[in-house]
């Protein structure tokens, strides 16, 4: 018999009318092992896969009745994740990258060319603005930075040459939101693709594809693994748009997910509405405290009625995740601060990245930022301080008891 089709390693046909995100998590993707019969989803590390008939060596020969070839093309523990991520997304496919950065490299390099526009959200995750800033335009490729908390900003920017939008909600690190069916309206009036970074909310924190987002992308490093030791990331969007991205970004350029990382994320995944929920409750109490702590002058949480678009967080997002932003003055008080977090923090890490098991916090300071990474002037520039003032401690709420997370920040807060 032939060996097994990408097709043919879909979850059971009973799994397919369960829609609860938990069953999703759960099973999308998975069936028991043909060979064995093992409930849990097989490990498979092979680069290469013996076939039973001539098969095409061009990744373009490829359909969905192809058997597993190589494994930079397809491998079964990756298809079974990115049907679970598919899946979550509410997506038609998906395509798994070896990072976050991975997957909006994908995204740019895959739907545009020299002479092309792509509008860019002017606050997001550091790589993905200094690609836009530093790479993109190297290569001929028109990029404008805009505030699109404001859709207005977005229909100013639109040109005859708009091939891709690229929203970023919530925005890392200052948990400004953008409100997605309106730009979608306006991306898609325009004949653009709409692509937006969903990390911070995770999908289970907003329906992107529901509110018309065409290329749904996480950093999977973050909430989807969920215990920070495997990197990954994943775009989801229709099946027309995986196939370009899946022979341009995964085949061409190489920046596939390896199937042990694959493996351990979807472990993760199980559990991510779950964890998200529990990430939700958690960082609602520790925002509400530290609303009330002497020390700190402005929390940024949209779940909390005090955040500026908090409106907008009720109407857009299922889940506020666990990210808080939050200030406590001069950047001075904030880098001293830094320093003490670091000497007397016991349980909260001082350290980078978001959305794992543990909490983890860091100082972001705005001047260096503006200067660096968003490299923002004017407005844009006041836009960013109206959020983050002279800078904020970025707090990934983790799944520790509330009370433990106040009492070790109360230690350092004094």
């Amino acid at each position: 018999s032939l060996p097994p089709s990408q097709n043919s390693l879909t979850e059971r046909p009973a799994m397919r009318n369960h829609q609860g995100p938990q069953t999703l998590a759960i099973h999308a993707g998975e069936s028991p092992d043909p060979g064995t019969g093992a409930s849990s989803p097989p490990l498979h590390m092979s680069s290469t896969f013996c076939v039973d008939a001539p098969a095409g060596f061009s990744a373009h020969d490829l359909g969905s009745e192809s058997p597993f070839l190589y494994a930079r093309w397809s491998n079964p523990t990756v298809d079974m994740f990115e049907r679970k991520i598919a899946a979550l997304d509410r997506a038609e496919a998906c395509l798994a990258t070896a990072s976050g950065m991975a997957a909006a490299s994908a995204i740019f390099f895959t739907f545009l060319s020299a002479g092309d526009h792509v509008v860019v959200s002017d606050v997001s995750y550091a790589g993905v603005a200094e690609l836009a800033r530093e790479t993109l335009p190297r290569l001929g490729i028109q990029v404008t930075l805009v505030d699109l908390s404001d859709p207005q900003n977005l229909a100013n920017a639109l040109r005859p040459n708009t091939k891709l939008v690229h929203a970023e909600t919530p925005v890392n690190p200052i948990t400004r939101l953008t409100d997605l069916s309106a730009i979608a309206a306006l991306t898609h009036q325009a004949g653009a693709l709409l692509s937006c970074d969903c990390t911070f909310a995770s999908p289970m924190g907003q329906r992107a594809t529901a509110l018309g987002v065409d290329l749904v992308m996480h950093s999977a490093t973050k909430y989807i693994g969920g215990h920070g030791d495997a990197l990954g990331g994943t775009i989801s969007g229709r099946a027309a748009l995986i196939k370009q991205l899946r022979v341009e970004a995964g085949i061409h350029h190489g920046g596939i997910l390896s199937p042990f990382n694959a493996w351990l994320i979807a472990r993760g995944a199980a559990t991510l509405p779950l964890r998200m929920r529990a990430h939700q409750s958690g960082a609602l109490e520790v925002a509400r405290w530290l609303e009330t702590h002497p020390a700190v002058t402005r929390v940024l949480y949209p779940g909390l009625p005090s955040h500026p678009q908090y409106d907008l967080a009720q109407r857009q997002m299922l889940n506020s995740s666990g990210m808080i932003a939050f200030q406590v003055g001069s950047a001075e008080q904030g880098r001293a601060l830094a320093q003490t977090m670091i000497e007397k923090l016991d349980m909260v890490h001082y350290a980078v990245s978001l959305g794992h098991h543990r909490s983890l916090i860091f100082w972001m300071e705005t001047a260096a930022l503006l200067a660096s990474s968003f490299r923002l002037e004017g407005a844009q520039a006041e836009g960013y301080r109206a959020f983050a003032g002279d800078g904020i401690f970025r707090l990934s709420v983790g799944l520790e008891d509330p009370p433990d997370i106040i009492a070790d920040l109360g230690r350092a807060l004094g």
